[in-house]
């Protein structure tokens, strides 16, 4: 399929709010940013309602007071929609799905959805992020993933909203496009779509932090891993559907060594990796970011293009946000430099 640039010329716009500044920069400066460099929508990420919460009712908020949590999401749909910006999905909802059946895992699993879809509801939006689970304790059967999803999405469908599914490639279970393409089909409800990533697809089946190259280097040579590569995203571009994909998020990562090993939290590499390492595109990554995305677009998608970056520069620990309006800008130049890259006239 052709990349023509008036075709691009209507893709709206989002961006991560958890992408700029810190979880204690007050929410309504980062919106303000966000608006002011010309992004049309926002993923509202839970880390900055929960913090919102608690900056404005003067105590520490917990993730499961859902009653306060959803008091202060109707003051944010009010913010927003004051800006002028749609939240466009709420995120990221995660280890959600696998665990046995009658656990306290599973049950809190469930509450958390149902406190989710409420946020949902006082917010304003109609999306919520799944992020493939990277718990080590789940079950892994894809019969046991599926149920679980199918019943989210039930749950979801009673207001009309819709799950979008995404792969990260350090999960336990569904690291990369095709798994979560093919748990989708089989959940088998029309309100169950993707979410994909540049980073995911391309961390997790081109690069690899762990290895001096920083590429991928078990599967047989450069020449090998790249025609292996290219035939994934061809077959991505042939396979799925452009209106089941919900959401497409943006970003690149920076080349930087990390040790084969789960940290002290159990994360593994490539969650590690993608916690600080994630700048925008053009802006010191190494991904093939223009290539996933040009294999996305070829599907006929030309929905929300999200900017979700984590950056804290290249060694990971250092990022200055005393311009967040000037950052904002910056990624939203990257975002029209992506779409110039990725046309074919």
């Amino acid at each position: 399929m052709s990349i023509t640039s008036e075709s691009l010329s209507s893709i709206p716009t989002s961006y991560a709010t958890v992408s700029i500044g810190t979880p204690k920069t007050p929410l309504p400066e980062k919106l303000r940013a966000i608006v002011g460099a010309g992004w049309q929508g926002i993923e509202l990420g839970f880390p900055d309602l929960l913090s919102f919460a608690s900056q404005e009712s003067g105590r520490d908020v917990e993730a499961q007071e859902f009653d306060i949590l959803c008091k202060y999401g109707k003051e944010v749909k009010s913010i927003c929609a004051g800006l002028g910006l749609k939240i466009v999905m709420l995120q990221p909802f995660s280890n959600f799905e696998g665990w046995k059946p009658d656990s306290q895992e599973r049950e809190d699993a469930f509450r958390r959805a149902q406190g989710w879809i409420r946020i949902m509801e006082a917010v304003g939006c109609d999306m919520l992020q799944v992020g493939s689970s990277d718990s080590p304790g789940i079950l892994t059967s894809r019969d046991d993933i599926v149920s679980d999803l199918r019943e989210l999405a039930d749950l979801l469908a009673t207001r009309n909203f819709r799950l979008a599914y995404e792969n990260w490639c350090w999960s336990t279970h569904a690291p990369d496009w095709k798994d979560v393409w093919d748990i989708v089909r089989k959940v088998d409800r029309p309100n169950i779509g993707l979410c994909l990533d540049t980073f995911q697809t391309a961390g997790g089946e081109w690069a690899d932090p762990t290895t001096q190259s920083g590429l991928i280097e078990d599967r047989g040579s450069r020449e090998e891993m790249e025609k292996a590569f290219h035939k994934s995203l061809a077959e991505l571009s042939a396979t799925i559907p452009a209106n089941k994909i919900y959401i497409l998020q943006i970003s690149d990562a920076y080349k930087k060594r990390i040790q084969s090993t789960v940290d002290e939290s159990g994360l593994r590499p490539r969650g590690q990796w993608s916690s600080c390492l994630r700048p925008m595109p053009f802006a010191g990554g190494y991904l093939p970011v223009v290539q996933v995305t040009k294999a996305v677009l070829k599907t006929g998608f030309r929905g929300w293009f999200s900017m979700e970056i984590f950056d804290a520069g290249p060694a990971g620990d250092n990022q200055n946000w005393d311009d967040m309006p000037g950052y904002a800008k910056k990624a939203f130049d990257s975002h029209k430099r992506l779409l110039k890259e990725c046309a074919d006239s």
